[in-house]
């Protein structure tokens, strides 16, 4: 058995990794929003996906045990949450590719409240008042980010959106794959489906005959091929890197340590977008996206403090085996 002083540690090195991933994530934000106006979003994720396998394949494994640890008897299963990435990242990407960022990502943040949902709709789990008031209050916070009927919407915004349901989709799945396989082989199975992904696009709009729209995310969308200058080869390298270190650093987190000390520790990457947003691309938001953001940032946390709650109660009830 463990330590006190042996479990805080753990508990401190799962924070320490989730803030990691957080950082390697909003990275990975801004190279992507950066690299859109030049190149279609299938290219970038396939030369992200080359050296993110390669950054798996010759570095995390060598360090995390050995190739062995990929074999798995639930490919079905790492295909299908690999789906679940990649339809996330797509309309995350594309939303990036027309929106500012602190935006898109404060949308993307009501995953928390989507994944409450599923649980009740898909796990059967309990809901109680105060985690449906956070729903509520998360929502109202999305639809004022997203302010439908003004000028001021615009449908690109919903992507992030659906983004979230992919994602959330993404945390059922791990759900029911985490106990029995390794966090290496989660990053390596989703990494090796976005090659394939990214390859079949690749194969199917590399000469740009789709590209017949005047909009930035279906320009990204549907974009020719174009070889990558030098620096821009190095910063689809650093994508690579940031990616396949994000998903690692994250399911690590999540394996070693409390959710209810790891999940937090993902809202960190709500002030890094602004951060970025401002310095990278000069983007501020104004005081309605402020609104929503807080609104979204305050029921994400409620959400993970009542379930905190809710698990130590299940723990306190339980019988105890002597």
């Amino acid at each position: 058995m463990a330590s006190p002083s042996q479990e805080l540690r753990a508990s401190n090195l799962g924070a320490l990794w989730a803030i990691i991933a957080m950082l390697c994530f909003s990275i990975n934000d801004v190279l992507v929003k950066f690299l859109s106006g030049d190149y279609p979003l299938y290219q970038v994720i396939w030369f992200r996906t080359i050296f993110g396998l390669a950054f798996i394949l010759f570095v995390i494994v060598p360090i995390t045990g050995s190739p062995a640890m990929l074999r798995t008897k639930r490919l079905r299963t790492h295909i299908i949450r690999g789906l679940c990435v990649v339809f996330a990242n797509l309309c995350f990407f594309l939303g990036l590719a027309s929106m500012p960022l602190a935006e898109a990502v404060a949308i993307f943040f009501i995953s928390p409240l989507l994944i409450s949902i599923f649980s009740v709709v898909f796990l059967k789990e309990t809901v109680g008042p105060r985690r449906w008031a956070a729903i509520g209050m998360g929502m109202v916070g999305v639809l004022i980010v997203l302010r439908p009927g003004t000028s001021a919407f615009q449908l690109a915004a919903l992507l992030p959106l659906v983004a979230a349901v992919g994602y959330a989709s993404l945390h059922m799945m791990t759900r029911r794959i985490g106990i029995s396989e390794n966090t290496t082989s989660m990053a390596f199975y989703i990494q090796l489906t976005f090659f394939i992904f990214s390859s079949l696009a690749a194969l199917l709009t590399f000469d740009g005959r789709f590209d017949v729209y005047d909009h930035p995310s279906l320009e990204f969308l549907f974009r020719a091929w174009v070889w990558p200058t030098p620096r821009d080869l190095l910063l689809m390298a650093a994508l690579g890197l940031t990616s396949s270190t994000g998903g690692f650093m994250i399911s690590r987190a999540y394996s070693r340590s409390e959710a209810a000390l790891v999940a937090p520790m993902e809202y960190i990457a709500m002030p890094m977008a602004v951060f970025w947003g401002l310095t990278v691309f000069g983007e501020w938001p104004d005081s309605m996206a402020w609104a929503g953001i807080a609104l979204i940032m305050v029921s994400g946390l409620v959400l993970i403090w009542r379930e905190t709650v809710a698990r130590r109660r299940m723990a306190l009830d339980a019988p105890t085996r002597l």
